[in-house]
């Protein structure tokens, strides 16, 4: 049998001796370490020559996405699996895109952390088993699969956006005021104001009619809509 060769990038002490404890119990997974300086990372990538870099996304020295996209531009065929704890959307989507090949979530159990290695080694996509079959899930998938007629940039906009700004947006582009759409969710003017200013910066957009144009114009919007309740209370 094959061994799947892997790199771990970690520099917490404990977790890089306990994650090849783990790794070294099965025969066909090896793996080498490597953390400190980017040039000391590349030197082992070199000379280890590994099908699988395990990457530690929350490293204390260097920025691990700058790490991801300099490993992927000099070494295309390496699969890049990120390692953290509780991963935000922001962050899985960022990697994803920038070469990510799968997540794995440094509270899995063994069998899921070997199963993820196994099946990014056959050069297949793993996202947390937590995200399956959610909307953020299809959002990335879009992402591994490359782009369509859908932007999953504007898709991802729209996600980002929680349930009670998607109340004033929609109540925005129905030509509501603050002080309406305040009595319609049971909130004061001054939260409605402050939401409206969130879904500005999260949006990149500098006017309420921006807001209404973007709920009137944008199917992210509507396919976000479409996909949860807004007459949920936060």
């Amino acid at each position: 049998m094959k061994n799947i060769r892997m790199l771990l990038v970690e520099d917490n002490r404990l977790l890089r001796e306990g994650i090849i404890s783990i790794i070294n119990e099965h025969d066909d997974l090896k793996v080498g370490t490597a953390h400190g300086t980017n040039k000391t990372i590349y030197n082992k990538i070199e000379s280890y020559k590994p099908a699988i870099v395990l990457l530690d996304i929350g490293l204390r020295n260097q920025n691990s996405l700058h790490l991801v996209k300099s490993i992927k531009k000099s070494y295309p065929d390496i699969h890049i699996v990120a390692m953290d704890l509780i991963p935000t959307q922001n962050d899985i989507y960022e990697f994803v895109q920038t070469g990510v090949s799968g997540f794995i979530l440094k509270d899995a159990t063994v069998s899921e952390f070997v199963k993820t290695i196994r099946i990014v080694a056959k050069g297949e996509k793993v996202l947390p088993s937590l995200l399956t079959d959610s909307l953020f899930d299809q959002i990335v998938n879009k992402t591994f699969d490359g782009p369509d007629d859908t932007s999953s940039s504007a898709l991802f906009d729209a996600v980002r956006l929680t349930r009670r700004e998607l109340q004033v947006v929609k109540f925005i582009s129905e030509g509501l005021t603050n002080k309406e759409i305040a009595k319609k969710l049971h909130i004061s003017a001054y939260t409605v104001k402050s939401h409206v200013h969130n879904v500005l910066e999260k949006l990149a957009l500098h006017s309420r009619l921006q807001i209404a144009k973007y709920a009137h114009t944008s199917k992210a919007f509507r396919n976000v809509i479409e996909s949860i309740s807004l007459l949920d209370d936060e």
